[in-house]
C-alpha cells in the first residue's frame, strides 16, 4: 500500500470513471477518505449499497468540503454548472481536475467560476468500457493506460506532480500535452472513431429492417465491434461532439476523402491501392499492440471485470473477471 497522495477525494459523478478511480484508489492506498456525489438518488443509493466512496453526500457542497482534490466525473455539457454550484465550497490550496474527453471546452467552461486560490489540473484518462453506472468500475481499469494531464497556464507545478502521483499510484501512464492538441489527438484516437461506429451501426438497423433479422444473427467480429463501441453512454458523447466541434469536423473531413479515394480504387478494380492501403493500416493496428495498448487476441482480447459490489458475506469484490467482447 502506498502513503496517501491526499487526505481527502471527492468525486463529483459516479459513473465508470469515478467508481474504477475509487476502487483504483482504495487498491493501492492512495486517498484517506474519498466522499462521493451523483446528481441522482438512486446512484446515490446504489453506491452506498456496493460500498462505493467511504461516504456518499446528499449535495456536492458536501462532498466537496474539506477535499484536497476534487475530481469532476461529469458529461462535459454539465462541467460549468456544477464547478459554479460548487465553488464556494472549495478549500484553499485545494485541485480540482476532471476526466471529460474534451479538454479546451471544460476549461471554458469551468475555470471561470474557481476561485484564485485553487488549482485547476484538468486530466483524461484514455481507459473506458462500454458500460457505465457506478456498478461499472473496477480498480484494474487504468492500469497501463494512458492519462493526460492538461494543466491550465499558471499551474503550481507541485499540484501538476501530485495529481500526475494518484494517477500513477491507480497503474496509469502519465503525460502533459495542451488543450487544442489533446483535442486534435483525441478527434482522431476517440471522437471521430465513435461517430463513425454509430454510423455504421445505423445504417445497419436499416438494413436490418429490410433482411429481417439477418444483420443481427449474423454480425461477424467487425460489426460487432462497431456494436460495442455504439454502445457507449449516449449523454457522453453528445456532449463530446458538441463541445469538440472543430478538431471532430476536421477529422472527419479527412476521413471522407479517404474514402473517396478507396471508393475509386474498388470501382476501377485498382487491388495494389488497396493492398496498400491495408498493409499501412495494419502496420498501425501492430504498433498499438506493441505498445501495450490492446492484444493481438479474437475480440479486441478484452476480459472485463466484474463491477465491484458485496459478496454475501459482505465483503467489497471488484476483482473477478468475465469475458467482453
Amino acid at each position: 500500500m502506498s502513503a496517501p497522495v491526499y487526505d481527502r477525494v471527492a468525486l463529483i459523478g459516479l459513473g465508470l470513471i469515478a467508481s474504477s478511480m475509487f476502487w483504483a484508489m482504495k487498491r493501492a492506498g492512495l486517498a484517506g477518505e474519498v466522499t462521493g456525489y451523483a446528481r441522482s438518488a438512486e446512484t446515490r443509493a446504489t453506491a452506498r449499497e456496493i460500498g462505493l466512496c467511504d461516504r456518499v453526500c446528499e449535495t456536492a457542497a458536501e462532498a466537496v468540503e474539506g477535499a484536497d482534490l476534487v475530481v469532476l466525473c461529469v458529461p462535459v455539457g454539465a462541467m460549468g454548472a456544477v464547478a459554479e454550484q460548487i465553488a464556494p465550497h472549495l478549500k484553499p490550496g485545494s485541485t480540482v481536475s476532471d476526466v471529460g474527453s474534451v479538454k479546451q471546452a471544460v476549461i471554458d467552461a469551468v475555470g471561470p467560476h474557481l476561485p484564485e486560490t485553487v488549482h485547476f489540473v484538468p486530466s483524461h484518462p484514455l481507459a473506458g468500457t462500454e458500460h457505465s453506472g457506478p456498478r461499472s468500475g473496477f480498480a484494474t481499469l487504468f492500469d497501463n493506460r494512458f492519462t493526460l494531464l492538461v494543466p491550465v497556464e499558471g499551474t503550481d507545478p507541485e499540484a501538476t506532480a501530485r495529481l500526475r502521483a494518484l494517477w500513477e499510484g491507480m497503474g496509469a501512464n502519465v503525460e502533459e500535452m495542451d488543450a487544442e492538441h489533446h483535442d486534435l489527438v483525441l478527434a482522431v484516437t476517440s471522437h471521430a472513431p465513435h461517430l463513425i461506429a454509430y454510423t455504421m451501426v445505423g445504417v445497419a438497423d436499416d438494413l436490418r429492417r429490410v433482411t429481417d433479422s439477418e444483420v443481427i444473427r449474423y454480425s461477424a467480429a467487425g460489426f460487432r465491434d462497431f456494436t460495442r463501441i455504439a454502445a457507449s453512454d449516449p449523454t457522453m458523447w453528445r456532449d463530446v461532439f458538441l463541445n469538440n466541434k472543430a478538431a471532430t469536423l476536421e477529422i472527419l473531413g479527412r476521413f471522407t476523402e479517404e474514402l473517396f479515394a478507396l471508393q475509386r480504387a474498388i470501382r476501377t478494380g485498382d487491388g495494389d491501392q488497396l493492398f496498400d492501403y491495408f498493409t499501412r493500416t495494419r502496420a498501425i493496428r501492430r504498433g498499438i499492440i506493441e505498445a501495450g495498448q490492446d492484444t493481438d487476441a479474437p475480440d479486441f482480447g478484452r476480459v472485463l471485470p466484474r463491477p465491484a459490489g458485496k459478496t454475501e458475506a459482505g465483503k467489497t469484490e471488484a476483482g473477478k473477471t468475465e469475458a467482453g467482447g
